[in-house]
């Protein structure tokens, strides 16, 4: 049967961050984590549905311990508010989960194109921000993990470091493709920095696979809405898994105890896309240590935010 929700191990005296916890993935995996005895931090754009999302927890498991606390991730000033209010407590797990896709092109309150400013360098900074309160965990000997979440689109996605925001030409699929490249390479060099500098805590990538969600209706805007909308409808309802299932990759990497850093974890079922996870290999491009380098650098000198850990030695795994 391979792993379900029931084989989350149990989670009490463990904090866990969750970025878009009030929907979709961010949403299932917030239940089954605090269902469990976590103690879940709901990381959400938008109060009043972080507040309704802790309000449904709370009423199917009235122990459920989550809190909501306000983190945009377009913006870099209320990422860093928000690592602030952390900045004393221990964080077990950070799972990078928030996302958009496939939107005309906008722009972050940072001037950051905002697939690729939300969905990797939001996350970029928002790890960095958190580093020490994961260290501070994995030295109690606490398995401390980052698990970012990307997509199976990340296969059509390369990094224009020419024009990375999207400037000069933009689609839609290719913005969302290269953010979700850059969130396995971003999952990768930070494995690699981290076993470089001996830190106690691991890295790993995920994708859900093909998981009915409200996230894939964002980008359908425009002329022809109501009938793409009816086509995606029928299509979630014939060929995707649940949201529940689409959230074991992440339930996985988060909780069991036999993951490696810097893994690539997903649906094992149909063509990668429903089923039980397991490990899989991600996109050749995602593995090029030298554009996960140039990445780093980028999205260091984008956000501001430097990382406490050494390069990579050339010889790391």
């Amino acid at each position: 049967m391979g792993f379900t929700a029931d084989h989350v191990p149990y989670q009490a005296g463990r904090t866990v961050v969750v970025t878009g916890a009030n929907s979709g993935i961010g949403l299932e995996t917030t239940r089954e984590l605090a269902r469990n005895g976590a103690t879940v931090v709901m990381a959400c754009r938008d109060d009043r549905r972080g507040v309704a999302a802790a309000r449904t927890i709370r009423g199917q498991i009235p122990v459920a311990d989550v809190r909501v606390e306000t983190c945009d991730l377009a913006s870099l000033e209320s990422i860093r508010a928000f690592a602030d209010r952390l900045a004393d407590e221990s964080i077990d797990v950070l799972i990078n989960n928030a996302g958009t896709m496939a939107i005309p092109r906008r722009e972050t309150e940072d001037g950051f194109e905002t697939q690729f400013g939300v969905n990797h360098l939001g996350h970029f900074a928002l790890t960095g921000s958190l580093l020490a309160n994961l260290r501070r965990a994995g030295e109690n000997d606490r398995n401390a993990r980052v698990v970012t979440v990307s997509s199976g689109l990340h296969e059509r996605g390369e990094i224009d470091f020419s024009d990375v925001h999207g400037e000069r030409e933009y689609d839609r699929w290719g913005a969302y493709a290269q953010s979700k490249l850059a969130n396995v390479l971003f999952a990768y060099e930070l494995e690699r920095r981290l076993r470089t500098g001996d830190a106690d805590v691991l890295s790993t990538a995920v994708h859900p696979g093909y998981a009915d969600t409200q996230l894939q209706f964002r980008g359908i805007e425009g002329r022809g809405t109501w009938l793409r909308t009816a086509v995606r409808r029928l299509s979630n309802a014939v060929f995707a898994q649940s949201a529940s299932m689409g959230a074991l990759p992440t339930l996985y990497a988060a909780t069991a105890p036999d993951v490696e850093g810097g893994g690539y974890y997903g649906p094992g079922g149909l063509l990668n896309m429903r089923g039980p996870p397991q490990r899989q290999a991600s996109s050749d491009r995602s593995y090029d240590r030298e554009t996960a380098r140039r990445l780093w650098d980028l999205s260091s000198e984008l956000t501001g935010v430097e990382y406490d850990l050494p390069e990579p030695k050339q010889s790391s795994a």
